[in-house]
């Protein structure tokens, strides 16, 4: 599928959350280890464990840690029980500059969205915790049953409640850290652009019309 990558000014832009707005790496491997270790499952080393981060929590079960469907689903259980005791929003840390990028955005009228494969409960929590939840017009991640938990079903869900505000779409660009925004972006036709302060490596950005460096990069595509 071609993508016209000469469409800006975007009529709408769309964020991951995890390894692109937050750095939450440290304390989604403190709860994926804790979950591993309440089911008595190896721990992978930490240069493995943080594959963890960015892709469905449930596929990184099955595709990781080598577990059934029925276990992945029983770890999930205990991953989301233990994320909602210490809450999904303590250790969220915004990577410096990037709420000024989102205000600049925002201050321009642009819709801002999250797509996200974090629950969409949780990226709720975050949002309200970090005072940004006010700067998108949609919020949409996984749903708690994970059946809406790949990239691109969420990003088809964001366009279906995005189509119901009636917001402009057909200029839309996605950021993200990793393939799994690449590839979803892909699916939809829209453009991609990747930062490299997240959890991705330069293969992962095939699919990207560009790759940023910086915060200001960033926001001279994005504004």
């Amino acid at each position: 599928m071609a993508i016209d990558v000469h469409l800006k000014p975007w009529s709408c832009i769309m964020f991951d959350l995890d390894g692109t707005i937050t750095d939450s790496a440290p304390g989604i491997l403190h709860r994926l280890s804790r979950t591993l270790i309440q089911l008595e499952h190896p721990v992978p080393p930490p240069e493995e464990l943080v594959r963890f981060v960015g892709p469905p929590i449930l596929e990184g079960f099955r595709t990781l840690a080598g577990m059934t469907h029925e276990q992945s689903l029983d770890a999930l259980l205990v991953y989301r029980g233990i994320a909602a005791a210490d809450g999904p929003e303590s250790d969220a840390v915004v990577y410096p500059g990037m709420i000024g990028v989102l205000r600049a955005i925002h201050a321009t009228g642009v819709p801002l969205v999250i797509t996200t494969s974090k629950s969409e409960a949780q990226a709720n929590r975050v949002l309200e915790h970090l005072e940004i939840h006010d700067l998108f017009t949609v919020i949409t991640g996984s749903s708690e049953d994970e059946t809406r938990s790949a990239k691109a079903d969420v990003i088809a869900e964001a366009l279906v409640r995005l189509a119901a505000l009636e917001v402009d779409t057909s200029r839309s660009v996605l950021v993200g850290d990793r393939h799994h925004e690449m590839d979803g972006a892909f699916a939809h036709g829209i453009p991609a652009i990747m930062v490299e302060w997240g959890y991705g490596s330069p293969h992962e950005a095939a699919r990207a019309i560009h790759i940023v460096h910086s915060m200001d990069q960033l926001q001279n595509l994005l504004v």
